[in-house]
């Protein structure tokens, strides 16, 4: 016996885009891992929070258990682009085995603004991790190009 389901829009794309998924499972399991299709890649995902105050924007990006040294920020007169790597290593040591794994990844997210900021007085903050960076506003003649160094 058949049931008779009203498809709204939102749930007729949902069940086209599991369709599709589904399709995409089964015929491409044998040529990727699993892990490609998890959502293991959420984990290196970059949130980002942008405000725009009078005078400056503040950027919040979440990057937990990345360290300062493992980031790089490069900051133009209209975007700032954060590059950051994370490494994620556990080991298990029982009487019955050893377990160890490791993980490794790099992701970047680009920032763009809609006027010019002020390169030179940029600063960048890295605490528990949440990088905070405020970028002043500026006239389109005082703006430049650097690396950003994080605090």
């Amino acid at each position: 016996m058949k049931f008779l389901i009203k498809k709204t829009p939102d749930n007729f794309i949902k069940s086209v885009n599991d369709e599709i998924s589904s399709i995409l499972n089964r015929n491409f399991d044998s040529l990727f891992p699993e892990y490609i299709f998890t959502d293991e890649m959420d984990k290196y995902a970059m949130p980002v929070e942008i405000k725009e105050k009078d005078k400056e924007y503040h950027v919040k990006a979440e990057l937990p258990g990345v360290k300062k040294e493992d980031l790089d920020i490069d900051i133009d007169k209209n975007h700032i682009t954060i590059n950051a790597m994370k490494h994620e290593e556990k080991e298990e040591d029982t009487k019955a085995f050893r377990k160890s794994e490791f993980k490794y990844g790099e992701f970047s997210r680009t920032v763009y603004f809609p006027e010019e900021i002020d390169v030179e007085k940029t600063k960048a903050k890295l605490e528990h991790g949440i990088l905070a960076i405020d970028a002043p506003k500026v006239c389109a003649e005082k703006a430049d190009r650097k690396k950003l160094q994080v605090d």
